[in-house]
């Protein structure tokens, strides 16, 4: 458990209003869907893990560990929040993979659907690239949209509807570094 003064020593002083998930129950999730997503997938077909930058790169080198299976991996970026604490709603894409991702599976994993608007723009441009399979894996999902152009197969935790950071999220580029998921 961490305590309040290390909480506090970890983000330079700011107070969080809760921790939402500890690092414990973080690593046992993310052991779960490692294992479940091995499951998944056929042996001897390719798999890609495609990580959307810059929420995901935590959770997605700890989700490869935990993937019993070769793997190669990619990256996208796209941003939607800028500085504020609410998603703008407007994405741009800002690098797109290197990796072909014909006949390949693609495991597209998230850090958290907020809007689900990043997601219902990527997946039709990685659906074109003629993928095998196309799933989304996400650490934190709000359940806020009422439908999506792909659904999560792997949800780490369901999220409330406050501003979270840590363990990959941040606030204006604070706060990734954080091994627990807080409220701001």
């Amino acid at each position: 458990m961490t305590s309040s003064t290390e909480v506090r020593r970890r983000t330079g002083g700011r107070d969080v209003r809760r921790i939402v998930y500890s690092r414990e129950e973080i690593g046992a999730r993310v052991a779960e869907m490692g294992r479940e997503i091995t499951a998944h997938y056929p042996e001897g077909e390719d798999l890609l893990v495609l990580g959307l930058l810059k929420g995901s790169f935590i959770f997605l080198a700890d989700l490869v560990r935990e993937i019993a299976r070769p793997v190669h991996v990619d990256f996208l970026v796209a941003a939607s929040y800028g500085s504020g604490t609410v998603s703008s709603g407007m994405v741009r894409l800002l690098y797109e993979p290197e990796a072909d991702l014909a006949h390949k599976h693609v495991l597209l994993v998230e850090d958290i659907i907020d809007s689900g608007k990043t997601i219902d723009r990527l997946a039709p441009m990685l659906n074109e690239r003629g993928p095998l399979s196309l799933e989304l894996c996400a650490l934190l999902h709000k359940r806020i949209s009422p439908s999506a152009v792909l659904d999560a197969r792997w949800v780490g935790f369901e999220a409330p509807r406050e501003f979270l950071i840590g363990y990959g999220l941040d606030h204006s580029e604070d706060f990734r570094n954080l091994p627990f998921i807080a409220s701001l």
